[in-house]
């Protein structure tokens, strides 16, 4: 069996596996013969600015983020000014489990998350969160995110210190109240858990798999979204593990 085989075939809904086999390459151009299912177009808006923030400081600082499938959360901070280092992985089990078969059983306590490393002079944990709210991600669906459905695939953040917890804590209740969201947000704050970054054949998977239908369908629209809610924040290469690593 595949990675990508491997990867999808135990969540999708059998729906969803019928929709992305009966895609078909016409004239080069991505042709679906079925409409995806309404998650398919996550419904992406503004959302109000953070009206609590860390204050900047010299160095750099990470924030850990789990929104759905972790390629297009990557995906999606990879894009953003300011950021330095984009690691999908998993966050809230135990090292011994912090695999991707072992994950997608649903019962390691882990989701699938993303580690941002940032400069807080160019873009600021609020920042990222309003990022993480309004594109990344549908904060108010519980179960999973799109088509995939467990706990490994729940909205979550994993704050690094107190300050984060209280900034994110204080921006939820800024949202919920807000009412920009016609439900309420699903988002669990985790403390005091350790991140671990994924298998290779995970990182920078939207830019490497840019015709895989999963992409196109559910991770590219995010990308989109980001350049036009935070055109002063998008940039057009995106930061890659790959990169780093050469």
């Amino acid at each position: 069996m595949s990675d990508n085989e491997k990867r999808r075939g135990r969540t999708w809904s059998a729906f969803t596996r019928r929709l992305l086999v009966a895609a078909t390459m016409v004239g080069g151009g991505l042709i679906f013969v079925l409409n995806g299912p309404p998650s398919a177009a996550q419904e992406t808006r503004p959302v109000p600015m953070a009206l609590h923030d860390i204050a900047p400081t010299d160095g750099r600082q990470t924030a850990v983020f789990a929104g759905g499938c972790f390629w297009g959360v990557q995906a999606v901070f990879q894009h953003v000014a300011g950021v330095a280092s984009v690691t999908s992985g998993y966050a809230g089990g135990s090292a011994a489990t912090a695999t991707y078969e072992k994950t997608e059983t649903g019962a390691t306590g882990h989701a699938e998350a993303v580690e941002i490393t940032f400069d807080p002079k160019q873009v600021s944990y609020g920042k990222l969160l309003e990022i993480y709210f309004s594109v990344a991600h549908d904060p108010t669906q519980l179960g999973g995110q799109g088509p995939d459905s467990g706990p490994q695939y729940r909205s979550a953040i994993f704050p690094r210190d107190e300050k984060q917890a209280k900034v994110a804590t204080d921006y939820i209740a800024q949202l919920d109240a807000s009412g920009v969201f016609s439900r309420p947000i699903a988002t669990t704050i985790e403390d005091g858990k350790t991140f671990y970054p994924a298998e290779a054949y995970h990182q920078d998977y939207v830019y490497n798999n840019p015709g895989q239908p999963y992409v196109v369908i559910y991770e590219k629209p995010k990308i989109g979204a980001l350049h036009r809610l935070f055109p002063g924040l998008y940039r057009q290469k995106p930061v890659l593990v790959s990169d780093s690593a050469s």
